[in-house]
């Protein structure tokens, strides 16, 4: 098959090419600064820690800070009367590929002053660690173990740092970074070897195993026959 006659089935057949690092860039154009107040008061205070800020989709500001300084940074905001970002709306992470940074992302809102604001930290690949936001908002538990799970970044001081989505002994890696295979890192054969070598105790707790336990079976009523001459006895009786 010649590449004009592919199409979008014969790529996932093929499974996923490598970046070339051609798409889109971790940042966008720089914006003015003094279009909002808490970005120019984050210039202002933390010159040397505040290192890009862009505008996205008209109105979203985003701030990149130092990753080192991110408890010192969003603590302020947190706490400073004039900005208080009292509610952390989300903490998600971005992979460009191409061995560009990931992004940790933390959405912030300001509750009394109706204001939004964006804070990125850029991590490199072999580097990703950063302190945990939970000591400041406690949404972030959860939030951060994801980030962990799909992506593969360590929050430090985290209270429970384990995955939330893949199983605890998922071996394949990091399902949302863009290195991950399509079909994953593992064949298909040794997939369904791992499933069907799966421990069932992962599944049910303690008391559905026990002992002498009803089996959790689906049953399914006998169904009353339908059509012509239902229910009528054959023998004419």
């Amino acid at each position: 098959m010649t590449d004009e006659a592919k199409s979008g089935l014969d790529a996932v057949e093929e499974g996923p090419t490598p970046s070339d690092g051609s798409g889109p860039q971790a940042t966008g154009a720089p914006a003015d600064r003094n279009a909002h107040p808490s970005v120019a008061a984050l210039f202002e205070r933390f010159r040397d820690a505040v290192h890009h800020h862009e505008v996205n989709a008209g109105d979203q500001h985003v701030v990149h800070v130092d990753p080192a300084r991110n408890i010192e940074i969003l603590t302020w905001l947190k706490d400073d009367p004039a900005h208080r970002y009292d509610l952390l709306e989300d903490v998600t992470a971005v992979d460009y590929g191409g061995g560009r940074p990931i992004q940790v992302v933390y959405q912030l809102w300001s509750i009394p002053n109706r204001r939004a604001l964006r804070v990125k930290c850029l991590l490199p690949v072999d580097a990703l660690e950063i302190d945990s936001v939970v000591p400041l908002w406690n949404a972030a538990n959860w939030l951060e173990r994801e980030v962990y799970d799909l992506f593969g970044v360590t929050f430090r001081g985290h209270p429970d740092l384990r995955r939330i989505l893949m199983p605890h002994d998922y071996a394949e890696g990091y399902p949302l970074r863009k290195d991950f295979p399509l079909r994953g890192r593992f064949s298909r054969a040794e997939q369904t070897r791992r499933a069907l070598n799966q421990d069932v105790d992962r599944f049910y707790i303690p008391a559905e195993r026990a002992v002498g336990r009803e089996p959790q079976e689906v049953t399914f009523p006998s169904q009353p026959a339908s059509g012509p001459g239902a229910g009528s006895d054959e023998s004419g009786a």
